[in-house]
């Protein structure tokens, strides 16, 4: 038979890769597993510190509850885990909100003083190259949410003198930097004053621009005033999810890949499936406009009569490697990478449930004949380029 014949007929069984040849679903699967122990795997936002604040569990081994662990994120390859400081928006400016970070810093710095073993602080790309491949999970750290600077520059450098290395301008609500994408009332237009003369002192200082979470104004203004490339830490594509502003539509992603950036992938099932995404905004409007709760009798009736004939599905581990490939036929595939958003998520898709599954990922790429070159730009790659630009250029200024 037709080698090509064969594969359509039997591609259920058979995929060809990047090389030309035909493997088994199980070789592939075996060769992500591979892969996943030999490439550096970067995720930009895991809310490990605050899920701890609240509920601590010993990490260092498997947990009961939660997504990430040392065990399961060891099984699964991950090697770098950006800790998100996160800073809920209603502590707005409040000391409270800098005191907050302070003590989530401080839970990082104590996981990794008392396993050394397994887990270490990293506030540089060389210390995540020089400690790949020891056995040890990379702690670098990111701001979610610039409330805490309090409109100071003093506790910018604080915090940089900290190990914070990326800062996620806002969270759900607008704040003194700019609007949020999830705010209705955009009351700067985009960056505030202040928004505008904070990111020239990021970049000075070599803080990342994380335009995760930001109203669209607010997207294109920090991509034209930041001297190095932005990222989106944890976002995926607007594409899927037409009306859910939180995602970054495909003008943005080119407008990011057009000065260097990257869109961190986020698998949370509300970012990746169309389908989760539609009914959740449904049912939410319906209980806003009734004045109702989730957790009162007539809303969760209405629930359960919304979803009794058509549930809510999940999505899968491939539509996250879809949003991924749909960046990469955008803008190509150095402006694609990873960014889970585990602890900070609700629902997760099927065969993504938590930091043991990367090798899926990796296998849905190798699916759609991705190579290795470009499997580890994705997973690592591509934002170690953007840290670095971000570290040369504060140096540059020094």
């Amino acid at each position: 038979m037709n080698k090509f014949l064969f594969i359509i007929l039997f591609g259920g069984l058979m995929n060809l890769n990047a090389e030309g040849n035909t493997k088994t679903d199980d070789e592939l699967f075996n060769r992500a597993v591979e892969l996943s122990k030999k490439l550096l795997i970067i995720d930009t936002h895991i809310d490990i510190p605050y899920r701890l604040k609240h509920h601590w569990e010993d990490i260092s081994v498997k947990t009961n509850s939660g997504h990430f662990d040392y065990e399961r994120a060891t099984q699964g390859g991950l090697n770098a885990a950006f800790m998100s400081i996160y800073i809920p928006a209603d502590l707005g400016e409040s000391n409270e909100a800098f005191e907050l970070a302070d003590t989530l810093i401080d839970m990082v710095e104590y996981l990794t003083k008392t396993y050394p073993n397994k887990f270490a602080i990293a506030v540089s790309t060389e210390d995540i190259k020089n400690q790949f491949g020891k056995g040890i999970i990379s702690f670098p750290m990111g701001m979610e949410n610039g409330s805490a600077l309090n409109r100071s520059f003093e506790k910018l450098k604080h915090f940089y003198d900290r190990g914070i290395r990326y800062i996620t301008l806002t969270h759900s609500k607008s704040n003194h930097i700019c609007d949020s994408s999830y705010d209705p009332n955009k009351r700067w237009k985009g960056l505030s004053p202040f928004g505008k003369s904070l990111i020239p002192e990021m970049n000075k200082l070599g803080i990342m621009v994380d335009i995760s979470h930001v109203s669209d104004d607010a997207f294109y203004q920090a991509v034209e005033i930041s001297k190095v490339p932005v990222i989106a830490t944890h976002s995926s594509c607007r594409f899927y999810t037409p009306n859910f502003e939180r995602n970054m539509s495909d003008e943005m992603i080119k407008k990011l890949a057009e000065k260097g950036g990257v869109i961190q992938i986020t698998f949370g099932s509300y970012f990746i499936s169309g389908d989760f995404n539609r009914k959740s905004e449904e049912i939410e409007k319906y209980l806003n406009d009734h004045n109702l709760s989730r957790g009162s009798e007539e809303g969760k009736n209405y629930v359960d009569n919304y979803l009794k004939d058509d549930p809510m599905k999940p999505g899968t581990v491939k539509d996250v490697a879809d949003h991924i490939d749909h960046v990469v036929k955008l803008v190509g595939i150095d402006h694609v990478g990873l960014g889970s958003d585990f602890e900070g998520v609700n629902t997760l898709p099927e065969n993504l449930k938590d930091a043991s599954y990367y090798p899926y990922i990796i296998y849905e790429l190798l699916k759609k004949n991705y190579s290795e070159s470009d499997i580890e730009k994705i997973c690592s790659g591509n934002m170690l380029r953007v840290w670095k630009q971000t570290e040369d250029f504060a140096k540059s200024l020094k």
